[in-house]
């Protein structure tokens, strides 16, 4: 097990935990200059995110991964993914309206669902991944109890805020291996952003790390490092297909090819 599943929080760590919570319920963001130098490396940012989890009291539907591509990487100096943890009732599965009020800063990206039908396994191949999982189209709305966040927030406060977290809404599911032939062909799929009818910008599944089970595998060996393997019925959302827009109200819509679908999102101004 990884020494920082088992080690304590600093009273400073506990503080910024709470402070986190607070934010997530009231909305009322945080500035990240009055926390310098409490998260230092990523054991103490996985601390308080887990602490920020439990706070929730709310079982751990799945996890999103965070910077699966070069260019996100670099724009928060980072040489691998992160994941954070998300509560069950912040995957939601398409059609949806979220209404600005539960929001704070949120952006969109596009990005494939998985969802374990059995424990995963970091022994899993990538075969057996397409084997023990559904695959759905999705549109994550990372947000942060921060302001000013994107794209200036540093790498462990976005660790520790779960990895900026917000919501994940979810297309129809599929299984894996019956909606593709084999491993490469998940690396293949292209998608468009859509915002009040007009096309934003496209991407490519490619972009995750060359390819998303490539994520979601890395997210499997990590969690399990950590002494968390991931369960059955747990759902993850792998990686952006593109740089992410400002999620401005009115009606989105992410479609994707390779029989994947699309995924409908209204954001309301209340």
């Amino acid at each position: 097990m990884d020494e920082q599943a088992t080690m304590e929080l600093t009273t400073k760590e506990n503080e910024l935990a709470n402070k986190l919570f607070n934010a997530y319920e009231t909305h009322k963001p945080l500035k990240e200059s009055d926390y310098d130098g409490v998260v230092k490396d990523e054991k103490s940012a996985y601390r308080v995110q887990r602490r920020l989890t439990q706070l929730k009291q709310e079982d751990v539907g799945g996890y999103k991964v965070s910077l699966t591509s070069n260019q996100t990487q670099d724009m928060f100096d980072s040489d691998s993914p992160l994941y954070g943890a998300q509560v069950k009732s912040h995957f939601l599965q398409s059609p949806v309206t979220l209404h600005r009020g539960e929001l704070m800063e949120p952006l969109a990206e596009v990005e494939m669902l998985f969802t374990a039908k059995e424990d995963l396994s970091s022994k899993d191949s990538l075969e057996d991944l397409m084997r023990k999982t559904k695959v759905a189209p999705a549109v994550e709305v990372p947000d942060s109890r921060f302001s000013d966040w994107f794209p200036s927030l540093s790498k462990y406060m976005v660790m520790s805020d779960a990895a900026v977290g917000g919501y994940v809404v979810y297309g129809d599911e599929k299984d894996t291996n019956l909606l593709f032939d084999n491993v490469d062909d998940l690396a293949n799929v292209k998608c468009e952003l859509f915002h009040d009818g007009k096309k934003l910008k496209d991407g490519a599944s490619s972009e995750v790390l060359g390819n998303p089970l490539k994520s979601l595998h890395w997210l499997v060996e990590k969690l399990e490092s950590q002494g968390m393997p991931l369960q059955a019925g747990q759902r993850v959302s792998s990686g952006t297909f593109l740089l992410p827009e400002s999620l401005s109200n009115g009606d989105w819509k992410a479609t994707f090819d390779k029989g994947l679908g699309a995924v409908f999102l209204k954001v309301a101004g209340d």
